[in-house]
């Protein structure tokens, strides 16, 4: 069996995803055939950013055109739900970005909930609330203050460029959010390095990274993410084309694992990178010299890092076992 038709069959977690940025670039095309005509550059094996603006803009791009209706956030929800179903994928978290609500003054827990109705049987998803390092603005502010008692929220996600500084409001809003039963992670550790790291994990008691790969510059913080069970979502793909690493032979999350951390794979922004779930596991086996043995290894981890009961976990886990017998 070659890797491809393993991975893809291997049942597998999806935790790191933006839903702006998973959009079918389809949806684009069908939008404005003429503006949208080309697929992105950025598809392409070889393309590396610029900067992470350059990064930053072109997901706006995608994403201001395409999300400016709770209809539209139904539909695009509805298409990645059923794409990672056909990567046998059991279980998602995801987030919706609050700046994106704001400038179209969308009514986020209407959005939230549009989302949520379009789960499948086959998926067990988890939603979040991203938010950049100022997004506490005037008109979000008292949403996100009450956002903490919506059912429809899971958690928050803190996203955006590492190196702007993060308002003083956050440390507060993620202490409240766990009192209310919410799951807290931030990204930290793709553009900044382990100061950034320890800054979420002492400041904002975050319980997951996203990325975090840059913490094997500093080994107490490995030997720490390690003892804590500190899981790292990491995104390899994203990475290499965000020049966060030269190659995925000399990735970051080969050290950490073998360091052990526990990290998961995922894929971040499809639509920048033109990547798939499955992908990052082919990706990382063939060019990164990953053996299947821990690849499946991040999936499990994946599993045991889902927010589910552990009846479910088991199941799941089992299903993967049984997988990977079949090999």
């Amino acid at each position: 069996m070659d890797h491809l038709t393993f991975l893809k069959k291997l049942p597998k977690t999806e935790t790191h995803l933006h839903l702006e940025a998973a959009l079918p670039y389809s949806f684009l095309q069908e939008l404005d055939a003429e503006a949208f005509a080309a697929l992105p550059a950025s598809w392409d094996k070889n393309y590396r950013y610029e900067s992470f603006d350059e990064f930053s803009q072109q997901v706006l791009l995608y994403a201001g055109t395409w999300f400016t209706s709770i209809e539209r956030y139904r539909q695009a929800a509805r298409a990645t739900f059923a794409g990672l179903i056909e990567q046998n994928v059991r279980y998602l978290e995801v987030s919706v970005t609050s700046g994106i609500l704001e400038y179209y003054k969308l009514d986020p827990r209407a959005v939230l909930a549009a989302v949520r109705e379009e789960v499948p049987e086959e998926l067990e998803v988890r939603l979040f609330m991203g938010i950049h390092h100022t997004g506490y603005t005037e008109a979000m502010g008292p949403l996100l203050d009450d956002s903490v008692t919506w059912p429809e929220l899971d958690g928050y996600d803190l996203q955006g460029k590492e190196d702007v500084p993060v308002g003083d409001w956050a440390p507060g809003l993620w202490q409240r959010a766990r009192e209310h039963g919410k799951f807290t992670k931030a990204h930290a550790g793709e553009l900044c390095g382990p100061k950034f790291i320890r800054w979420v994990l002492d400041e904002m008691g975050v319980q997951r990274l996203e990325h975090g790969v840059r913490a094997i510059e500093d080994q107490a913080l490995v030997r720490r993410l390690s003892e804590e069970n500190i899981v790292l979502d990491v995104c390899p793909i994203s990475n290499l084309k965000l020049r966060v690493v030269p190659s995925l032979s000399e990735h970051p999350v080969i050290a950490l694992s073998e360091a052990g951390v526990r990290c998961t794979l995922s894929t971040d922004d499809p639509v920048a990178f033109g990547n798939t779930l499955t992908g990052e596991y082919v990706a990382m086996a063939e060019e990164g010299g990953v053996s299947l043995e821990t690849l499946i290894g991040f999936a499990r981890n994946g599993f045991h890092a889902a927010l589910v009961e552990e009846d479910v976990r088991a199941r799941w886990l089992d299903e993967l076992e049984k997988a990977v017998k079949s090999l």
